[in-house]
């Protein structure tokens, strides 16, 4: 029992009919099963798979790590910057020009605005984004964090001054004027062509040059002059902007008072357009002294009837050229004057003007004028750049002679006769334009005195 082969059963062979299929022999109980040829076994991806996802992962930790860090540095760096900094009070601090940010940390650090000069270099470049630091007159508050010191100078919040330009001024004067800010800088290369200059306030940063507010007077006075020009009369008896400059600049010497400017305009433009003299005292002291502005003394009769080119006692229409500077109302004024027939007009005593239309009325002004100084005090000999008057009265003109007196000073007949006694139009008043001890512009001002640039 034990001796004896175990017989091997094979499966019954189905005889039935399988179609095309082949029917397999049975194989004999000696027979060996041979293998079958299989296909080499695939890669072993696994054990990369899980190297790259594990230096996936020590990445990602690494960066989340980084990142938490760089969230916590960068908390920490904004509670530092905004930390409120050592300065006990207000300062005023000036950075130079074509400073690095390394030596704008070492100023704020010397001038006791901040005590940590590399944490305000760190800040600063990482808000390069937002701007350079500038340079100029800075004002830091007390307690002035790292971070608002940085605002503010990207910001460019400098300290402005401000410097004043009357109206009436010659070039030269304003140059003057300019030269005695010593927060601006630099020389002025030329002295500017006179009238080229607009009278106002100017806003600057310190380290401003001279020559930039120049600059910046021309362009206003150009803008100024083309709005104006557009909106003048168009019965003006003026050709050009050069002309309304001209003219402007006298009216602006002859008053101060923004309630007649017009009016005194009118009484030029009508003049003009009559053929008539201007007859102005400004114009006989520009003549003799150019854009120095002030003769210092009184005029003489010689220098009324010298024959200067500016002398319009002398010569007829307008001079060659502005007298002054005048500012933006005396150039409306003259682009848009009174519509009167006023040709005269002498002072009034109160600061302003009497106005005629005819030579017999302005006479009844000149009386009354007459009046009312010889109630005042003798004049002041300090009193300069005014026509004295003469003793002798304008009535005594020879018959048949057109009187040519306009009330702007000691008028000269407009053919032969005498001299006769006239005024200049704010002549004794306190609003006399061309006193060297004031200035007027509404508001008193003390004329600079002259001082070559």
């Amino acid at each position: 029992m034990f001796g004896r082969k175990k017989k091997l059963l094979l499966p019954p062979v189905d005889d039935s009919d399988h179609g095309s299929q082949p029917r397999l022999a049975p194989r004999s109980p000696n027979e060996a099963i041979k293998p079958s040829m299989a296909p080499p076994p695939p890669p072993k991806l696994r054990r990369r798979r899980r190297g790259m996802l594990s230096l996936l992962s020590g990445l990602l930790t690494l960066l989340v790590a980084v990142a938490i860090a760089g969230i916590f540095g960068f908390s920490m760096l904004q509670h530092e910057v905004a930390v409120p900094g050592p300065l006990q009070s207000d300062k005023v601090v000036v950075i130079p020009r074509n400073t690095g940010t390394g030596e704008i940390a070492n100023i704020l650090k010397e001038e006791g605005v901040i005590d940590q000069p590399l944490l305000f270099q760190a800040y600063a470049h990482m808000n390069r984004q937002r701007g350079q630091l500038k340079a100029g007159e800075f004002q830091f508050k007390a307690g002035t964090s790292i971070e608002d010191a940085i605002d503010t100078l990207i910001q460019g919040k400098a300290i402005l001054h401000t410097v004043t330009v009357p109206e009436g001024l010659t070039s030269e004067q304003i140059v003057a004027r300019l030269y005695e800010q010593e927060i601006l800088t630099g020389d002025v290369t030329e002295t500017p062509r006179e009238g080229s200059l607009l009278p106002d306030t100017y806003k600057f940063e310190r380290g401003t040059t001279r020559q930039q507010i120049i600059n910046t007077m021309q362009t206003a006075q150009r803008q100024a002059i083309e709005q104006i020009w557009q909106r003048r009369s168009s019965e003006l008896p003026i050709k050009s902007p050069q002309e309304l400059v001209i003219l402007a600049s006298i009216v602006e010497k002859e008053t101060g008072r923004a309630d007649e400017r017009t009016r005194v305009a009118g009484v030029f433009i009508n003049r003009l357009m009559k053929r008539m003299k201007l007859q102005s005292d400004p114009t006989i002291v520009y003549g003799l002294v150019g854009g120095k502005g002030t003769l210092g003394r009184g005029i003489l009769r010689s220098e009324i009837e010298a024959a200067t080119p500016y002398n319009t006692y002398v010569v007829e229409g307008l001079p060659p050229g502005p007298i002054a500077n005048p500012g933006r109302a005396a150039l409306e004024a003259v682009a848009n004057p009174s519509r009167t027939k006023d040709l005269y007009f002498v002072a009034d005593g109160s600061g302003g003007h009497a106005f005629a239309e005819t030579y017999e009325q302005h006479q009844r002004n000149v009386t009354r004028w007459r009046q009312i100084e010889k109630s005042r005090p003798a004049p002041d000999a300090t009193d300069v750049d005014r026509v004295v008057p003469d003793s002798a009265d304008q009535t005594s003109l020879p018959p048949g002679v057109t009187p040519a007196l306009r009330g702007s000073a000691n008028a000269l007949p407009a053919s032969g006769g005498r001299l006769g006694r006239g005024f200049d139009a704010s002549e004794g008043t306190d609003k006399d334009p061309l006193k060297n001890k004031t200035f007027d512009l509404n508001n008193p001002k003390n004329v600079p005195p002259l001082r070559q640039p």
